[in-house]
């Protein structure tokens, strides 16, 4: 069988998908993955077959319109903000995906809510698409309310909140989408697209369950890991390592830093101020400064989590779906400093299970909090619950779940 993967956005966005790649083309599968054209490297690197889509997107988190938006905006209000930039590239990009997707002719389309066209496309090839998400957030539940929004709990309003994640982005676009359906996929205006046929969410039912108002045709599968078993510490590393107890990781991913030596400093003097050890890894956004290293303190500009956290004590991130799966499975306590988007449901949700505190207000931290939030770590029963969850992660199968249940598809829509 072939599929097509559509993907848009960061590493966080990306990284799973390569998984899937990988274990459909171990069944013996052909595959084709678009995503941004930033990942030719990381996907040729596991030899999975890739388009590079437009990469304007993803560099404006690194413009200084998407820093501001990102500083000063909790949940979907940054993407509010760059909206005004994203959309006179809409269309260049779905004609792109769909340039891709048609060359391929897949017999399935698997898709991120972030490629939207996705389902269109399927209709005019006459394929099932499936939506594939690292976040909870687009079939109605009653349990919780869309992870995109800053609320624990809405109540009785919780499936009426993730209407607009469901809906948001074809809304939010409905003229460039309209018109480039038109012109593009010839498909009338009125028409919309056929539902997905099957749902699949890539995290694991140890940190949130399938809720029991979700239907058979939507899987939580487990996270899709991809592991990087020939990377090696270097020298300089290991002797840190080597040099004392365990340290604590701090990183926060490809988040754009504002100032990013307050955030270093604050994270060395909180070292300080509780005696313990740090990684501070680098990442693509540049919120955590170069130091140099000494025995409080080594600094990473990047390496995978699967080989770098178990060798940590507890770690301190932003909250990212894939460096939340990455610290849980390591079993690790781990801290969240939400930046916006679903990383607050995240760190409500590694609190709820007792694997971390709180989370903390990025706006507000301080080296003081810091300190708090490593000595709350200590606590023998948040490492005895973080090593729960990590136990139970390494029970899950994702990919090879999400594999088996395309399969299915694929047959009975064969």
């Amino acid at each position: 069988m072939r599929f097509a993967i559509e993907t848009l956005g960061t590493r966080g966005d990306v990284q799973p998908y390569i998984a899937l790649a990988r274990g459909l083309m171990v069944r013996g599968h052909e595959v084709q993955l678009a995503a941004p054209v930033q990942f030719t490297d990381m996907a040729a690197a596991h030899k999975v077959p890739f388009v590079g889509l437009p990469g304007e997107f993803l560099a404006l988190l690194d413009t200084p319109e998407g820093k501001a938006a990102v500083a000063g905006g909790d949940g979907f209000h940054a993407g509010f903000k760059l909206l005004k930039h994203v959309r006179p590239l809409m269309t260049s990009l779905l004609d792109e995906e769909w340039r891709a997707v048609r060359s391929f002719q897949p017999n399935v389309l698997v898709y991120h809510p972030k490629s939207f066209g996705s389902p269109d496309m399927a209709a005019v090839l006459g394929v099932p698409h499936v939506l594939a998400s690292p976040v909870p957030g687009f079939t109605p539940t009653g349990e919780f309310p869309s992870p995109m929004l800053p609320f624990a709990s809405l109540g009785p309003f919780n499936r009426m909140s993730h209407t607009f994640a469901i809906k948001g982005a074809r809304l939010l676009f409905a003229k460039e989408l309209k018109a480039w359906r038109a012109m593009t996929l010839r498909l009338p205006g009125k028409t919309a697209p056929k539902p997905a046929a099957g749902t699949l969410y890539a995290y694991s039912p140890a940190v949130l369950p399938k809720p029991g108002d979700w239907a058979s045709e939507v899987l939580v599968t487990g996270y899709w890991f991809l592991d990087s078993p020939d990377w090696q510490t270097d020298e300089a590393l290991e002797c840190f390592l080597g040099a004392g107890p365990a340290p604590v990781y701090f990183g926060f991913g490809s988040m754009p830093g504002i100032d990013p030596e307050a955030m270093t400093g604050m994270i060395l003097e909180a070292l300080e101020m509780t005696g313990k050890r740090g990684l501070l890894m680098g990442g693509g956004g540049g919120a955590i400064g170069k130091v140099d290293a000494s025995a409080r303190a080594f600094f990473l500009s990047g390496a995978p989590h699967d080989r770098l956290l178990p060798r940590a004590s507890a770690a301190i991130h932003h909250g990212g779906a894939g460096t939340t799966a990455a610290s849980l499975r390591a079993g690790l306590p781990t801290q969240i400093i939400p930046f916006f988007g679903d990383q607050p449901f995240w760190g409500r949700r590694v609190a709820a299970l007792g694997a971390g505190p709180l989370p903390l207000d990025r706006r507000t931290l301080s080296a003081a909090g810091l300190a708090n939030a490593l000595a709350a770590m200590d606590s023998a029963a948040m490492r005895g619950r973080a090593a729960d969850v990590g136990t139970a992660i390494g029970r899950d199968h994702g990919v090879e779940a999400a594999t088996n249940f395309l399969e299915r598809l694929s047959l009975r829509s064969g």
